[in-house]
């Protein structure tokens, strides 16, 4: 092999190389000592045909909020986790004091499928924060509906939000 076949070989490897490493410091998570969280609801989701007025036939789901800290050392606190209809217009707040979620320790919100009062563009915000800064917890609305041999059921993930500037 010619002196400038080797170089160019070199340059290819160190080239990948370097992609690689760089690939992985983007995968690497970002540390927060709290945040805002976005998680979207579905009360129902409209199906099949519409009816005598034109509107869709409609499934009422029912949804668990799921707050998950998955830092292995740090507790956290939820300090709100507050239900939104589709306006805009909360609907209701789950917590009057802040709750601690031990490190690897999950709280659950839920929603029962006859409440339609959120609407199908419904969200929960949630408010959390740490002592210092933890790997995020993982938010997640699971919206099921079970009847007989029919079954639905998704996930949506929540949505960091950038407040106050943060």
């Amino acid at each position: 092999m010619t002196e400038p076949i080797r170089r160019i070989f070199l340059l290819i490897f160190l080239g990948l190389f370097g992609l690689m490493g760089s690939a992985r410091a983007v995968e690497e998570p970002a540390l927060s000592a709290g945040q805002t969280v976005y998680v979207s609801v579905y009360s129902h989701i409209p199906h099949g045909n519409l009816d005598a007025r034109g509107q869709p036939e409609q499934v009422l789901l029912s949804t668990l909020l799921s707050i998950r800290n998955i830092d292995p050392r740090q507790s956290l606190s939820v300090g709100a986790v507050d239900y939104y209809d589709t306006h805009g217009k909360r609907i209701r707040a789950y917590l009057d004091k802040p709750r601690a979620v031990p490190p690897l320790g999950t709280i659950e919100f839920f929603v029962e499928n006859k409440d339609s009062a959120g609407g199908s563009g419904a969200n929960f915000l949630v408010v959390w924060q740490a002592e210092k800064p933890i790997n995020p917890p993982l938010i997640e609305g699971l919206h099921t509906y079970f009847w007989g041999t029919k079954s639905i059921a998704f996930v949506t993930q929540g949505q960091p939000l950038r407040v106050d500037g943060r």
